[in-house]
């Protein structure tokens, strides 16, 4: 079953069988803003970007995976492509943008993973009817088993914010774990994010 995650909480990679996760995907799923008129409404297409960052034990960057560069140095990670839309006919199910990670290939000097999300026409995350992000085993178009979810929809701390961090990814005596951070910044461009986390959230 999986773990419904609230902020701040920290998980191990481990299956209920005891086996660990080595190879996982974090999908992000999101939807169109309504606008609604007097006589009709409308939906305006939303363009969240997902992206991940890599640092070492010192906290430096080591690479960032992203709409601009799809896969990790290293070809640990890959990125399924830019979506521009959101779920413009409510919520399919399915994610929009999806990033996969294999630690096993991972650069060796790899500490940290941070996952986060840019709104990248400055829409206010408030505005978005749902959001949410969900690390499972399989691939971009397929689910195995869901090990985690998290809600990030209609949270009053995302109110004026268009950048968040998810969460990250840390290796501790050799294991990975994963931490949910979900915090608003008020950075606007990845690269502003990617100094965010390198000062705060690491």
């Amino acid at each position: 079953m999986a773990i419904n995650l609230e902020k701040g909480q920290r998980i191990s990679l481990e299956k209920s069988n005891g086996t660990k996760l080595l190879n996982i995907c974090v999908g992000v799923n999101w939807g169109a803003i309504v606008k609604k008129g007097f006589f009709s409404t409308s939906k305006i297409a939303v363009d969240l970007d997902a992206s991940c960052s890599v640092y070492d034990e010192n906290k430096r960057v080591i690479d960032t995976v992203s709409f601009r560069q799809l896969k990790s140095n290293d070809q640990a990670i890959r990125h399924s492509g830019d979506d521009l839309t959101g779920d413009m006919s409510g919520d399919d199910g399915l994610d929009n943008e999806v990033i996969t990670v294999d630690f096993s290939r991972l650069n060796p000097a790899a500490s940290y993973v941070a996952f986060y999300i840019n709104s990248f026409r400055g829409q206010d995350f408030k505005d978005i009817p749902f959001a949410s992000i969900r690390i499972y085993e399989g691939t971009p178009t397929r689910v195995n088993e869901v090990f985690a979810k998290y809600d990030i929809a209609n949270d009053s701390a995302f109110s004026g914010s268009v950048t968040m961090v998810l969460g990250v990814f840390y290796k501790k005596n050799g294991e990975w774990k994963f931490n949910a951070i979900g915090a608003p910044t008020p950075d606007r461009k990845i690269e502003e994010t990617v100094i965010t986390i390198q000062n705060s959230y690491l």
